[in-house]
């Protein structure tokens, strides 16, 4: 082979090489891509929001002018501003007013209760710690498999047993579980 025939070999294999990532680096890229996905993709992914004021974008360079324009003076603001205050201070106040008659209404309730039946006002103002056991409650614990014991940290005294069926109208798809039985709480 001569020289010559290596030479332009060698050439026709670089020369994509050189051309591509040497000679264009700085040259656009082609448009190879679909026009609808370019149109998508500005839709979606602006260039920059601020570049025009929009009246539903977050940013618009004239809001300063607009709020000259809507209020005159700073005294003006100021006593909108103070307005806003003594409305919110009031709508507090009434909140206030409300709730504190609620309570008044509920302290006579508790009154009267204690009055006709002082047992009921001591079981409704007991105060307990949920996560204690009784005695009893040690006890049965202890011949429970895992499962009733996990049912059984799970269920707080005096609320509505979690592992109940729902009532519904129609029965389930599996049927109803004639095995089913609660287990002992002792109270």
């Amino acid at each position: 082979m001569s020289v010559s025939v290596l030479g332009s070999s060698k050439r026709a294999c670089i020369s994509p090489f050189v051309k591509g990532c040497v000679r264009g680096y700085a040259r656009k890229p082609e448009e190879t891509s679909d026009p609808k996905k370019e149109a998508i993709r500005r839709a979606m992914y602006p260039s920059n929001l601020r570049n025009r004021a929009t009246p539903t974008g977050g940013w618009r360079r004239d809001v300063g002018r607009a709020l000259q324009h809507a209020i005159p003076s700073v005294p003006a603001h100021e006593t909108i501003e103070r307005a806003w205050l003594l409305h919110k201070r009031h709508v507090r106040k009434q909140r206030d007013a409300e709730l504190a008659r609620k309570f008044e209404c509920m302290k006579q309730a508790m009154e009267e209760l204690a009055e006709v039946d002082p047992h009921l006002y001591y079981e409704a103002n007991k105060t307990e710690d949920l996560r204690e056991r009784s005695r009893a409650e040690a006890e049965v614990a202890v011949g429970m498999k895992a499962s009733e014991l996990k049912a059984l940290d799970a269920r707080i005294h005096g609320l509505f047993p979690r592992e109940m069926r729902i009532p519904a109208d129609t029965p389930s798809r599996s049927g109803w579980n004639y095995e089913w039985k609660p287990f002992p709480r002792p109270i």
